[in-house]
């Protein structure tokens, strides 16, 4: 704090009152500071007081850093520095145990115990890959390349199942990581794995690594539709499994609304009459995230709409019931709200007023 004698060219801490100012006014020390201005009465006031000090009297150049300040800067980017080069290292120490050759004629306990190593090198991956130039380091260290090449499609499903987690966490809004995992041509096996594999676990986990390489990513939309992708995703949605079918149709959802452009693609598919036969099923908090994607389809696009009034669908009847149902749970609110959107979007008319509320 600046000594109180040193003149007005600082301001105090707080400013005096009225009656003080004017009778220190005669010192000609706050005067000199303020060119003979009377003491500021509003904050406006101080502020523009503050800029006028600030201009007369530059601010004093920074102090020299003190030897211990230095020290702990140093030692704190030592540190820094030193845990990326130690979690480089545990990388490498996990590629070197997934790069090991299975082993040939081994008993069932040495198998067990190899599938546990890898399996733990995997998971200890996917924690360290959630940093994201850890990401990078470990798709430079040619880690992608093995996940893909080894592990995807073969083995025992607690490895498979890791690897797509792996691709997912590595491929999290790093483009030039997308790019390389679509490059290795993962997708496909991906899409393979969602459709076919015997264990939900891996299911679920490649849908996660396929929303990571085709959200927000146009080269991966495009292998997605080359490959046929949405026929994939349907048919996962129509599983006995909650978590896949609920994150199909989240991922089928988003991917309308961001692409609206694949509407007429997805009604050639008969989309549109899949989700409807989805909706007739046995109600479950799935259903919210399939009226969405069908709110997602039909809004602005005229075909999508034509398509929802086929009489043969049912489509009015069946909205007009469910809405009555979920009107009574407040659970349900957000699927109710995809109910009536759809009513209003494909049955009303300007002279139809049986949907005012």
């Amino acid at each position: 704090m600046a000594d109180q004698g040193s003149g007005g060219s600082r301001l105090p801490l707080a400013l005096p009152p009225a009656s003080q100012g004017c009778s220190s006014g005669g010192s000609g020390s706050s005067a000199a500071g303020t060119g003979n201005h009377p003491p500021p009465r509003s904050l406006q006031g101080l502020l523009q007081m503050a800029i006028t000090a600030g201009s007369e009297e530059p601010d004093p150049p920074p102090e020299p850093m003190s030897e211990e300040r230095r020290q702990w800067l140093q030692d704190a980017m030592s540190a820094a520095c030193r845990g990326q080069r130690e979690e480089v290292e545990q990388m490498k120490n996990c590629l070197r145990v997934l790069s090991q050759p299975m082993p040939p004629s081994a008993g069932e306990a040495e198998l067990a115990t190899d599938q546990q190593e890898r399996e733990g090198a995997l998971e200890l991956l996917a924690d360290l890959c959630e940093n994201m130039d850890n990401a990078a380091d470990f798709c430079q260290l040619s880690g992608m390349h093995l996940l893909v090449g080894r592990y995807l499609e073969a083995g025992p499903a607690g490895l498979r199942w890791r690897a797509a987690q792996l691709i997912g966490t590595c491929s999290q809004n790093m483009a030039a990581i997308q790019e390389q995992v679509l490059g290795l041509g993962a997708l496909r096996k991906l899409l393979r794995l969602l459709d076919r594999d015997p264990c939900d676990s891996v299911r679920v986990k490649a849908l996660f690594a396929i929303s990571c390489l085709v959200r927000e990513q146009e080269a991966g939309l495009l292998q997605f539709l080359r490959l046929d992708g949405f026929s994939v995703l349907m048919r996962a949605m129509q599983q006995h499994v909650q978590k896949l079918k609920v994150k199909s149709a989240f991922l089928l959802q988003n991917l309308l609304v961001g692409h609206p452009e694949h509407k007429g693609t997805l009604c050639s598919m008969g989309m549109v009459q899949q989700l409807v036969a989805l909706i007739r099923t046995e109600h479950s908090p799935f259903h919210e995230h399939v009226l969405g994607a069908l709110c997602s389809l039909v809004t602005d696009f005229p075909q999508g709409v034509r398509e929802c009034r086929e009489p043969e669908l049912g489509l009015e009847e069946l909205l007009r019931h469910r809405c009555q149902l979920l009107q009574q749970h407040e659970e349900y609110q957000e699927e109710l709200e995809f109910c009536e959107k759809l009513l209003q979007t494909c049955f009303s008319s300007p002279t139809d007023d049986s949907m005012d509320r």
